[in-house]
């Protein structure tokens, strides 16, 4: 099932599930958000004798109570950026404020960040409280898998000495269009990923490349700090990053960015540069 969340033509919010390109109304109480559905435990299931929504489009799928990343967990990206693997998890954040949604635009402000990076991730959303969780058990507390752009201003990144600013700009963080339960994705370590600018292809790969699994990386985070229902987790991405091209490559006004998970979605996303 494709769950997310739609702005209606009156201006709210509404969960719906996503079916060949309709929007279905699911059974659920008026005004509650996904997260907290999902907290609740709360069946999620079309409504009897539901009508597509007219007007409406797909938003941010939720809104998480902390978005967790990871950085360098891909064996190819590793390798072009002249690294080595780590030996542990390497967890920052990105603050929910950055969060947008498929087809909103991605802003650089010229005057704080010019070298501003895409970055295809597959994403993870919470599904049950989960601390001190083994790996073996892991997956059974994931909700489902969306895709997620985590944009990223190097110049920021590696001029700070750590991340979270360079990966928290208002608006770099595009994730959706929907969430893919979790018993719609057989094997979360064998989907293909990759991103295209202007229609050109910089990221082709797949998640078997990760160095640190999807059970793997729940379960480190969870042994540190707790993971609650509706929690994005965000995995790392592949190589073909642009500031590890040669030339470096950067986004720039007018770009249009798409990452796409086969079988998860696809988020596309025009480019603007802005002035304070």
């Amino acid at each position: 099932m494709r769950i997310g969340t739609a702005l209606t033509d009156s201006g709210g919010e509404q969960v719906v599930a996503e079916s060949v390109g309709e929007l279905l109304p699911l059974d659920v109480p008026a005004g509650v958000p996904l997260r907290e559905l999902i907290a609740r435990g709360t069946p999620l299931r079309v409504a009897e004798r539901a009508e597509p929504l007219r007007g409406a489009r797909l938003t941010v799928p939720l809104r998480p109570a902390k978005i967790v990343a990871i950085g360098l967990n891909y064996a190819d990206h590793v390798r072009e950026a002249g690294m080595e693997a780590p030996a542990r998890p390497l967890v920052f954040a990105k603050f929910t404020s950055s969060l947008v949604a498929d087809g909103d635009v991605i802003e650089i402000d010229c005057a704080i960040a010019e070298r501003v990076d895409w970055e295809v991730e597959l994403a993870v959303v919470v599904g049950r409280r989960m601390r001190n969780v083994l790996a073996e058990q892991a997956l059974a507390s994931v909700f489902g898998y969306t895709v997620a752009n985590d944009v990223s201003a190097r110049d920021v990144q590696f001029g700070d000495g750590q991340w979270i600013r360079g990966k928290s700009l208002d608006t770099f963080c595009p994730l959706g269009p929907a969430i893919v339960t979790a018993d719609e994705v057989a094997d979360p370590q064998a989907l293909a990923l990759r991103t295209r600018v202007n229609g050109e292809t910089v990221q082709d790969s797949t998640t078997a490349e990760m160095v640190f699994g999807v059970a793997e990386l729940l379960a480190f985070c969870s042994r540190s700090f707790t993971l609650d229902p509706g929690d994005v987790l965000l995995t790392g991405t592949p190589w073909g990053c642009g500031e590890f091209m040669d030339p470096p490559r950067s986004l720039r006004d007018g770009d249009v960015v798409e990452v796409e998970v086969d079988g998860v979605g696809r988020l596309r996303n025009p480019v603007r540069e802005v002035t304070a």
